[in-house]
């Protein structure tokens, strides 16, 4: 691969086994936790088969299970209360005077009139069709700089131009066509955003004009301005969707653990309430009864917890892969 080609997608550029990164980013969060939640029951299972002494005798000669989710429906509690706290950080930025309000509107709006005037029509309302349109103007605005350096003299120029819009064409085709019928408030918005590596196409038609600066045309100077500006006002625009997103998926991740948490508060109060060795006595396939039910009111006990952590997952992977902006590359 020449040093003006990219690779199509994120996970290809940052070299990331595919099923990880699924696992990071595209899966279901509530898959993600679903299935912690079955590992954690399954190491149970297993733990519970192989040790020697059973888990009925155990809980005759001591409160170990009882401890356990008597530990648990605190930590459930506290937990929750925090979800509080997510929310009044997510709200707090939502929150202000009539003036500050006045304020952001009118940046905002500014900023509408910018980009009516890049695309050359009233901005998309819809977050996807607002990033397609952006894609859409950065392929116009690079064909046209093709175009005009079709006829150069310089050789080498037009070759690196050509090599370089290709490209462009190819990774824009790709992000676009995922873009289409996706729904804000789902990762499928983000993720071929993401894909578009908007700051590399920057960094890479900077250098090439600058090296071959003297020798262009006003004409192809202005076609190098125009891409370069269509690209860093896609770069503004999917910041500030991903930042968006953030906030959303904070909102969902509170509402979902507190829906958890009032089944996983249910399960582990019942099992220091109701439950004791006599409770589920007998075998289920070959195994004690109340090992399955230990082992299943522990992974629902903590799926509160697996939530979390399969949302920060999906964060903090984003957060990464989006720390700088504009034509600066991390690896």
């Amino acid at each position: 691969m020449s040093d003006l080609s990219t690779d199509t997608t994120l996970r290809e550029r940052t070299d990331v086994n595919r099923y990880w990164f699924w696992l990071l980013l595209g899966a279901n969060r509530w898959v993600v936790a679903g299935g912690l939640a079955f590992l954690i029951f399954f190491v149970f299972m297993i733990w519970g088969v192989t040790k020697p002494v059973s888990l009925h005798s155990t809980m005759q000669s001591s409160d170990m299970v009882e401890t356990v989710f008597a530990g648990l429906v605190g930590a459930i509690i506290t937990g929750t209360t925090l979800v509080v706290t997510i929310n009044q950080l997510v709200l707090s930025q939502e929150i202000g005077s009539l003036g500050n309000q006045r304020s952001r509107m009118d940046r905002t709006m500014d900023f509408r009139q910018n980009t009516d005037s890049l695309l050359g029509m009233t901005t998309p309302a819809d977050p996807a069709a607002y990033l397609e349109a952006l894609i859409e103007t950065s392929e116009q605005r690079a064909e046209t700089l093709r175009d005009t350096l079709s006829e150069t003299e310089n050789q080498e120029l037009s070759r690196k131009v050509d090599e370089y819009v290709t490209d462009l064409l190819e990774n824009a085709d790709h992000a676009r066509t995922h873009l289409e019928d996706t729904d804000f408030g789902t990762f499928d918005v983000l993720s071929p955003a993401l894909d578009y590596s908007y700051d590399r196409k920057m960094h890479d038609v900077r250098r090439i004009g600058m090296e071959y600066e003297a020798s262009l045309t006003d004409e192809e100077r202005s076609a190098f301005r125009n891409l370069l500006e269509a690209l860093t006002m896609y770069g503004v625009v999917r910041e500030y969707i991903k930042d968006l997103y953030i906030q959303w998926a904070l909102v969902k991740l509170s509402r979902a653990i507190l829906y958890a948490a009032v089944i996983a508060l249910t399960v582990a109060g019942g099992m220091v309430v109701f439950v004791d060795p006599t409770t589920f006595p007998g075998t289920f396939l070959g195994i004690e009864s109340i090992l399955w039910v230990v082992s299943a009111a522990f992974a629902i006990s903590v799926l509160p917890f697996l939530l979390f952590t399969s949302y920060i997952l999906r964060l903090a992977t984003l957060a990464k892969q989006t720390l700088s902006m504009g034509p600066l590359m991390l690896s």
